[in-house]
């Protein structure tokens, strides 16, 4: 029954654990540096708890109580962060309640082998609340009714545990004799080993997430693949501990696990990029792909924890060394080797680190041992094929890819320059993002030169997610643009997109009016004060993980608020690689914001599709032909003209021949469509079901469907009035 109950309270704290970091993206940002702040704040907090509890409980209260206790208040607290999340640190409480419950339980349970598998139990447990959140949970539902599931979960454990103690007779045990021997090299060894296990982690979610997908569902594979070897490790090691010398076992494996790091690399470099198991479902290919990968040395970094456990007899102490070790390995990943030495160099410093755990275990005559496996197994690791960071998973079904011109991995992301057919391709994070072929260069500059026409001035813009600067190039040509905030995740994106794609960003990056914020753009649009004739947001699609939060009601609420009075803003919604729930979630998202908006597509002939404008605005607009094409004709707007010309668009009719609809037509259609919310971000959940779809033209036909000539906001002389509706099919 202890077994049972340890597997639900790892599953409640994944749930827990997913839930808050997917609220807490909303406040403090997506980049490195916030995740990094948020799981060290979460790891900080286990690790406070297991050494605090000892200190601070006295081994005469019943272990089974103190459990009850510990899961009653995280529930209660899972509870209160649900409602005051804000900042990172309210997560201490709940987390240290988390991490003093394996030492609690410890006592209870004689041996550490024992504990071992228990703390196996406890990670698969884990696995499967990944799982269970990743994929219905959160999907069906939202972060509520998540967390209500796992207070739910702690308040019966906590039940079922104090119902246990009132049978289970209990002798306290001395502190001392609990505490055990001070083996410190079995303690600097299980800390390294933490510090390599989680900055692996680190490493190779950045790699799968290229290979698979960054879909929600591909981080919670990887999650529980990762998990699913912990756990299994775990109870290895605990079998083991108790047949053979735990500390030469524990030293043993980090000498193999110099050899598992090494595998994973040569899997994810030169394997999993061609290989996908055709007779799985999709998921459960990429499932199996991730445990070919990870699962060996997430099996030793499992086993390692319970040999550490045998060979100390200090479940608080390991489980707080274990998880320092972790909280040094994700900071030193995510913040200093990646965007330091890259993913390649990274995997062999861990290579090195786990030697030197097998050292410290193994003293002193195993040291020409380890050396020369970290010397043979380093030199073995290959770099990430720049193939994969361009094209992600859609690599293997690529006839032609090109060159590359650059290849980069930043501390957000990993980039890539190519050429192809004399175009230029700007790749992130294994998908094109930008490009100088026709169709992405129409789609870009329309972002910008829309809301800058229709506007009758405007002064001040802002741009979310550079690309190729494309779309933030297209106001350097307005004369009545005096600012340009550009706002970016990556900072190696703009450096790249100057050097590359200067000529038809007309060197923005370099532009006097132009300043670049390297920041995550909703809490940057949360925290400045400062309010834009324009905004145009055109982040990465909406089915890699995070980038929901820019298409919520709530961050559109949050644009609106930027606007100047009379102010437009645009947003890209691609129709390609995407469905119909999914651009229907988008298109009604704002629309819910913007009533008064209106589409434009980015199809030369109006009948296949591929992306398109939302262009929304304070209060209603008007539209007057005349005057926009009047402007065109003005020298000041000379350099406007061409920028438009060079896509087929160079007259105020042909600009206006994209129209595709408007809020009020499409309102029959949006009926069922579901709101992308904070407190769900539903889109990521829909899209991430059909990053492979071609469905474009299908979505597009359907919306030109409820189209009508948009008479009551388009003013115009006769002529131009009837020029358009011939450009409009007749309309």
């Amino acid at each position: 029954m202890l077994t049972i109950l340890f597997a639900l309270s790892g599953a409640a704290a994944l749930i827990y654990e997913i839930v808050w970091m997917e609220m807490l993206q909303l406040v403090i940002g997506s980049t490195a540096i916030a995740v990094a702040v948020l799981l060290s704040t979460f790891m900080g907090g286990l690790c406070l708890g297991s050494i605090l509890l000892p200190r601070v409980v006295p081994p005469r209260v019943h272990p089974l109580r103190v459990f009850a206790l510990i899961e009653a208040g995280i529930g209660l607290c899972g509870l209160l962060v649900l409602y005051a999340l804000n900042t990172p640190w309210i997560l201490l409480p709940p987390t240290i309640l988390m991490g003093a419950s394996l030492p609690a339980i410890a006592r209870w349970v004689k041996g550490s082998a024992k504990v071992g598998y228990l703390y196996g139990a406890n990670t698969v447990g884990a696995m499967a609340g990944s799982l269970f959140a990743g994929f219905y949970l959160l999907r069906v539902y939202d972060v509520s009714v998540a967390s209500y599931t796992a207070v739910a979960i702690n308040f019966a454990i906590a039940a079922v545990s104090w119902w246990m103690s009132r049978n289970a007779a209990y002798e306290p045990q001395d502190e001392v004799r609990e505490e055990g021997a001070n083996d410190w090299s079995s303690y600097a060894a299980i800390a390294v080993s933490g510090l390599c296990s989680l900055g692996a982690e680190v490493i190779w979610t950045r790699q799968l997430s290229l290979l698979l997908g960054g879909t929600v569902y591909t981080f919670s594979l990887i999650l529980a693949g990762f998990l699913a070897g912990i756990g299994i490790g775990g109870a290895v090691g605990a079998f083991i501990a108790g047949r053979s010398m735990p500390r030469v076992a524990l030293g043993i494996c980090q000498v193999l696990l110099c050899a598992a790091i090494a595998f994973s690399a040569y899997m994810m470099a030169t394997v999993l990029p061609y290989w996908e198991p055709k007779a799985l479902s999709r998921f459960a290919a990429d499932f199996v792909r991730c445990l070919a990968a990870i699962f060996p040395a997430a099996l030793l970094w499992g086993a390692s924890f319970p040999l550490a456990l045998s060979a100390t007899r200090s479940t608080s102490r390991v489980y707080a060394v274990n998880t320092a070790g972790a909280i040094a390995g994700a900071l030193l990943c995510s913040l200093v080797l990646i965007p330091g030495i890259g993913t390649q160099q990274s995997q062999r410093v861990l290579i090195g680190l786990s030697a030197l755990a097998a050292i410290i275990a193994l003293l002193p005559r195993w040291i020409a041992l380890a050396g020369l496996a970290a010397a043979a197994f380093a030199w073995t690791v290959p770099a990430t094929p720049w193939g994969v960071i361009a094209y992600g998973r859609q690599l293997n079904t690529k006839v032609d890819i090109g060159y590359p011109l650059f290849v980069g991995e930043g501390m957000n992301s990993s980039i890539a320059i190519t050429e192809l057919f004399d175009k230029r391709l700007f790749h992130v994070s294994g998908k094109v993002e930008a490009s100088s072929e026709q169709q992405d260069m129409r789609l870009q500059r329309m972002l910008g030169h829309i809301p800058a026409l229709l506007h009758p001035g405007p002064r001040s813009v802002l741009i979310v997610g550079c690309g190729a600067g494309v779309t933030a190039g297209s106001f350097v040509v307005h004369p009545s643009i005096e600012k340009i905030t550009l706002c970016e995740l990556e900072p190696l994106v703009p450096k790249t997109a100057a050097k590359y794609f200067d000529i038809e960003n007309y060197n923005v990056i370099k532009d006097r009016r132009a300043r670049v914020v390297n920041e995550d753009a909703r809490h940057f649009i949360l925290t400045t004060n400062e309010t834009y004739d324009v905004i145009t947001s055109d982040p990465i699609h909406p089915w890699v993980k995070g980038s929901a939060t820019l298409y919520t009601k709530e961050y559109f609420d949050l644009c609106k608020r930027r606007l100047n009075p009379g102010g437009f803003i645009t947003q890209w919604v691609p129709l390609y690689e995407s469905n119909r729930d999914a651009v229907m979630s988008e298109i009604a998202t704002f629309f819910e914001v913007f009533p008064n908006g209106t589409i434009w597509g980015n199809d030369t002939d109006m009948e296949e599709g591929y992306d398109i404008v939302l262009l929304g605005q304070v209060g209603p607009a008007r539209i007057d032909i005349d005057a926009i094409q009047q402007r065109l004709d003005r020298p000041d707007h000379a350099r406007v003209d061409s920028s438009l010309r060079e896509l087929g668009l160079g007259s105020a009719i042909q600009l206006l021949s994209t129209y595709g609809g408007d809020a009020a037509g499409l309102h029959e259609w949006l009926r069922a469509a579901q709101i992308n919310r904070d407190r769900n971000l539903r889109l990521q959940y829909l899209a991430g079901l059909s990053p492979n779809a071609q469905s474009a033209a299908a979505i597009y036909s359907e919306i030109l469907r409820f189209r009508k000539f948009p008479d009551y906001f388009l003013t115009a002389s006769p002529e131009r009035s009837q020029a358009l509706k011939r450009a409009l099919r007749g309309l």
